[in-house]
């Protein structure tokens, strides 16, 4: 009896048996990546991918490199944050995409100045009325758009029993017909100055770590955090508990909207135009980031810090193909062999923690 370990019931502590962070094992196949693409370019270009080689630049990490890697990412990012909710909650979203090209095309209509180079504005959608409004107007109205297709993925999905994959292929379907139909497939171009502010320089990025930080303490220090894991680990337990099971469903739909309209703020503002073909494959690219992050299709586990560095690896791997000079295509093939390799990842973790227990 001397050697049991008190307060244990007679077991000792085993510190090697202590589960580590899910997060960690993300950020050391981060960590794998680089390394491998700063071998593969001091082996092929004598060159290095992380760090700068350039005499007259009195810097040691290749700063110009690393912008771009954070700001290519921190747009679907966004999206990301969103669709990490939705899945921890046992969903999916497949309209994020297209919520991200039908808002822009409505965001940018109110967004327009009505003089370019001292005539009137060519691409104008509306009459004066919509002309150098206020830059909270479009703001507001781009915010409304992802409500309202959030608020109905939501309710079809609460309340009408479809399952997520229909309900948001569906509104993937209509937003994306929404965006070509709203200027007869047109682009919208010349914002404001202070519509154009929004996405300009390094902004998308703070944005982006703003809503991750936000929404990571929101997950994991409050009711909603927790009723949002609940669903996704046993609906049915969920709803026996007491929790509203079909309006958390609608609340995480409507946030998982905002969030795609924020991202089409964000880019129609950084690119001063609106497209309809903007946000295609996006929604594949922030699921993607949010598995690779660690984020279980089954619902139930994942972490906002994980998606975060998800998004991470995968603004290296594209940024790593360009830097040793391969086709735009083979870029592509990579992303699919991606999305295919997280969700085996997955589904290896599932069995993994079945067979524990």
């Amino acid at each position: 009896m001397a050697d049991a370990a008190h307060g244990l019931g007679g077991l000792k502590y085993d510190p090697k048996k202590r589960a580590k962070p899910p997060e960690l094992n993300v950020f050391i196949a981060l960590v794998v990546i680089v390394a491998a693409f700063e071998l593969l370019g001091w082996l092929l270009y004598r060159d290095s991918f992380l760090f700068n080689t350039r005499p007259n630049v009195d810097a040691i990490f290749n700063w110009a490199r690393l912008n771009i890697i954070i700001l290519q990412v921190s747009i679907v990012g966004i999206i990301a944050i969103g669709v990490t909710q939705v899945i921890i909650s046992g969903g999916i979203d497949l309209s994020s995409g297209s919520v991200v090209g039908a808002t822009a095309m409505i965001v940018m209509s109110f967004a327009q100045t009505a003089v370019v180079n001292g005539n009137p504005n060519p691409k104008a959608i509306f009459g004066e009325w919509a002309m150098d409004l206020p830059v909270i107007v479009p703001v507001l109205v781009g915010l409304g758009c992802g409500l309202v297709a959030g608020l109905i993925n939501g309710l079809l999905i609460a309340y009408t029993r479809i399952p997520p994959f229909i309900a948001t292929l569906g509104m993937m379907v209509s937003a994306r017909g929404l965006s070509k139909w709203w200027s007869n497939g047109n682009p919208i171009s010349f914002p404001t100055e202070s519509y154009a502010a929004i996405g300009k320089g390094m902004m998308p990025v703070v944005i982006f770590v703003c809503l991750a930080v936000l929404f990571h303490l929101i997950l994991r220090y409050t009711l909603y955090g927790k009723h949002t894991y609940a669903i996704g680990s046993n609906e049915d337990a969920a709803r026996m508990s007491g929790i509203n099971v079909a309006r958390h469903k609608v609340l995480i739909y409507a946030i998982a909207g905002m969030l795609a309209s924020v991202a089409a703020i964000v880019l129609s503002s950084k690119n001063l135009t609106a497209q309809a073909g903007m946000g295609v494959m996006y929604e594949l690219d922030a699921i993607a980031m949010s598995v690779i992050g660690g984020v279980s299709l089954a619902g139930g586990r994942g972490s906002i810090v994980g998606t975060v560095i998800g998004a991470l690896i995968f603004g290296v791997i594209i940024s790593g193909f360009t830097f040793l000079k391969l086709d735009a295509y083979y870029q592509e093939m990579v992303k699919g062999a991606i999305i295919v390799g997280a969700v085996v990842l997955d589904q290896w973790r599932q069995r993994r923690m079945a067979s524990r227990m």
